[in-house]
């Protein structure tokens, strides 16, 4: 396979300059001189004037031969080219690519509305010319089969049940997410010649018939994550509490009536709503 080969065509101006003195000297020659046959030096600036070609910054010109590769114009400027020369514009410069919403299945095979945000740019003109049909389709289609098998490589969220604590998710790990997914269209658009400059999740979200069920189910996660954070305070207070009172000698509490305090703590501290107290006006046991 070729590989892409840069050019320096000649000084446009130079050949301006000729093509100037052949067009205005041939037109001034016919009047002078009546003389046919200076219409071939019109002609051959006009044939001279198919070979100029423009550079703009940060574009380029892939030159054929008859269906031949000749080479690449990557630097600006104003030049002359064979004027039998096919000449096709490649932009070099960074574009974006926003794709569609895609409907996937994660790695749960949870049904998750997923897009992309793509920075991409042309690196190598022979392979965006000439190894794929239309490189722009191509990092297009690339993109969303890339979407799609990073989806299915991750779950949407974590959810203790089902032990994937230490999983990298879609939600969260938006650093290495987006490390991976960059790393895998590199790869597809390589044969392109299309360099990633930067990939990443623009859009993520459970699909339509799911949301409220996983909703739901998130929030039951972080009530129950709540509550162990308060049982387990709350039974850290009790032991403490006990310590206390047996280490400063205020009441000596027999098995029975610590089961009861603790009981009461446990009520108090745990509970969703503040504790009405009850004062006992007679004795521990009435």
């Amino acid at each position: 396979m070729k590989e892409e080969k840069i050019i320096v065509p000649a000084n446009g101006y130079l050949m301006l300059f000729v093509f100037l003195v052949l067009f205005i000297g041939g037109i001034a020659a016919v009047v002078a001189y009546k003389n046919p046959w200076f219409v071939l030096s019109i002609a051959t600036a006009l044939f001279i004037a198919l070979g100029f070609i423009m550079v703009q910054p940060n574009n380029s010109r892939v030159l054929l031969l008859f269906g031949k590769y000749v080479g690449s114009i990557k630097k600006n400027g104003f030049y002359w080219t064979n004027p039998f020369y096919t000449k096709k514009k490649i932009s070099l410069r960074a574009s974006n690519f926003d794709s569609e919403r895609l409907k996937v299945n994660d790695k749960l095979g949870n049904p998750v509305m997923i897009s992309t945000i793509l920075v991409w740019r042309v690196q190598n003109t022979y392979k965006a010319a000439f190894d794929v049909d239309n490189y722009e389709n191509f990092v297009r289609v690339q993109t969303d089969a890339a979407v799609r098998k990073l989806a299915s490589m991750y779950p949407y969220d974590n959810f203790a049940d089902e032990g994937l604590a230490e999983d990298i998710t879609l939600r969260s790990s938006v650093n290495e997410v987006s490390e991976a997914l960059e790393k895998e269209i590199d790869e597809r658009l390589s044969i392109a010649g299309i360099e990633v400059l930067e990939a990443r999740i623009g859009y993520l979200a459970y699909a339509q018939e799911i949301a409220n069920a996983m909703l739901k189910r998130q929030q039951a996660t972080a009530i129950v994550a709540a509550r162990h954070k308060i049982v387990e305070g709350a039974v850290s207070m009790v032991e403490m509490a006990l310590e206390e009172l047996s280490k400063k000698q205020i009441v000596d509490l027999d098995e029975e009536r610590k089961a009861a305090m603790v009981s009461n703590l446990m009520v108090i501290l745990c509970g969703d709503k503040d504790a009405s107290p009850i004062v006992n006006a007679g004795t521990l046991n009435h």
